[in-house]
């Protein structure tokens, strides 16, 4: 049996924990034999202000996101963004969990199999590739540009944390072991904290 090609665009509040617990997956078991082939795109830089919410260390400010995490885990690190829907070929399945709606876009536009993941504060959803297509414009609906997992309101102080995100990198965990071993997945799953 062939690894299960995965592509994860976007390593920070989501994917950093999404990677870990697929990375997990992929360590587990008596055969030892790896579950994914994953390559991760983020052309983000670890900075201080990253490490309250996201899975990084001290250790890891200024080197690129993708790179940091293969310190610690299992995948091909590519610091770059993902701009064309070619970067996106060849892949069984695409994980979004960049924080931009320019990428969601596209996404939603290719014909290859997609989990978009995402979270701002309290609230975050799982979207697949699946859903009816006659809701994504309102799923892309959203200011341009980037915003964080963390919310508007979030004032950088520890105690105004959010971990909402941490939760949609679980969910979206289970839904990739789950639609690699043919079980049903549902098409999206709201997080409300």
């Amino acid at each position: 049996m062939n690894k299960n090609k995965i592509m994860i665009i976007g390593c920070g509040g989501i994917g950093s924990y999404l990677i870990s617990l697929l990375d997990r997956a992929n360590r587990m078991g008596e055969t030892k034999k790896m579950l994914y082939d994953i390559t991760v795109y983020d052309p983000d830089v670890v900075e201080t202000k990253n490490l309250s919410y996201q899975n990084f260390d001290k250790d890891h400010i200024g080197l690129s996101k993708p790179e940091a995490l293969a310190q610690n885990y299992k995948f091909n690190a590519q610091p770059y963004k993902v701009l064309t829907p070619s970067q996106i070929q060849g892949y069984d399945l695409v994980i979004c969990c960049a924080d931009n709606l320019d990428v969601r876009k596209m996404l939603y536009k290719s014909e290859v199999r997609w989990l978009d993941l995402r979270a701002q504060g309290r609230a975050g959803l799982l979207v697949s590739s699946d859903e009816d297509p006659k809701l994504y414009t309102t799923l892309t609906t959203g200011p341009d540009g980037s915003f964080s997992c963390q919310g508007d309101n979030w004032d950088r102080s520890n105690q105004g944390v959010h971990f909402t995100h941490v939760a949609v990198a679980g969910y979206g965990a289970q839904w990739v072991q789950r639609f690699f071993s043919g079980d049903y997945t549902p098409k999206h799953i709201v997080v409300s904290a």
